[in-house]
């Protein structure tokens, strides 16, 4: 669906995105995470056709996206700062989308207003931010994309709507295979959204796994031992963390489960328990890896 090849974008001396290759699958929810500052954004626009790469290649569908008219009109990029035409009303913003989106299914944009209650003749600028946001889903929706990339989709929303998006972009993926690309700060979201993950780091594509998969890599282990903790257990891990509380030991390792599993308890502690690891966790300490880190955050 998505392919991205070796792609570059340099602003003055700052090379914002470096040699960046990525996939995205038809009828995928991908999560794109990285560090403040990591070319994030500037990444979504260029897949947007809003930018253009100073070198590389991206193709959806085996075409270009930039200055690609028909391709642009099957792809909608929600910024994480929207933009309305100044004093438009919800209806008549309604009435550009139709001209300039084939797929528009008017049906949806009615049904969609019992999610969505707000009034057609309300002028959007004067709108609550979270308001606002509601309008740009219900609009994009409605025009019916093969793609919708999204940069802190749900910024400004209160629970109950954040839910009702999440069920409606679901609901999308599942009945039609839209292809959706997710950049959020808030990492709990990404992971009840995404199947698969991709992490930035200064212009840089670190990572890029199924979420699934992903978690399988990297586990939080706490032990206690006897005596001393035994070398070879420092030697044999790929720990990325550890904190002592008291006699237990908190470690982050990357590996597969039952080999760590294994080889903890070969090594006869008194206390061994695997517990359950976030996408918040795995990002943390995964940026800890490449000098990014945060202390003492264990919980």
């Amino acid at each position: 669906m998505i392919d991205v090849k070796n792609l570059k974008k340099e602003y003055e001396d700052n090379e914002a995105v470096q040699d960046v290759s990525l996939h995205i699958r038809k009828g995928s929810i991908y999560g794109l995470l990285g560090s403040n500052g990591a070319g994030k954004t500037t990444l979504l626009k260029m897949l947007a056709g809003i930018y253009k790469q100073d070198s590389g290649e991206i193709k959806i569908d085996g075409q270009p996206i930039f200055e690609n008219t028909e391709m642009k009109e099957r792809l909608i990029f929600l910024s994480d700062s929207l933009y309305f035409f100044p004093q438009s009303t919800i209806k008549q913003l309604a009435s550009f989308y139709r001209s300039i989106y084939p797929k528009w299914n008017e049906e949806r944009f009615e049904r969609l207003a019992e999610a969505f209650p707000i009034p057609l003749t309300k002028k959007v600028h004067r709108m609550s931010k979270g308001m606002q946001r509601q309008v740009a889903f219900w609009l994009a929706l409605s025009a019916m994309p093969d793609i919708l990339i999204l940069d802190e989709p749900l910024d400004g929303l209160d629970a109950v709507m954040r839910q009702k998006i999440r069920n409606l972009l679901i609901q999308d993926v599942a009945d039609r295979e839209m292809t959706v690309l997710i950049s959020s700060h808030n990492l709990r979201e990404v992971e009840d959204l995404c199947d698969y993950i991709g992490i930035l780091h200064q212009g840089k594509l670190m990572i890029e796994k199924e979420l699934d998969d992903l978690k399988s890599d990297v586990h939080k282990i706490q032990v206690a031992f006897k005596k001393d903790v035994p070398l070879a257990f420092l030697q044999e891990l790929e720990i990325l963390h550890k904190e002592q509380r008291g006699s237990v030991l908190l470690f982050i390792v990357r590996g597969k489960e039952q080999k760590i599993a294994s080889f903890v308890q070969s090594q006869q502690p008194v206390v061994f328990d695997i517990l359950p690891l976030t996408l918040e966790e795995i990002f943390i300490y995964e940026m800890g890896d490449v000098g990014y880190a945060i202390e003492n955050i264990l919980v």
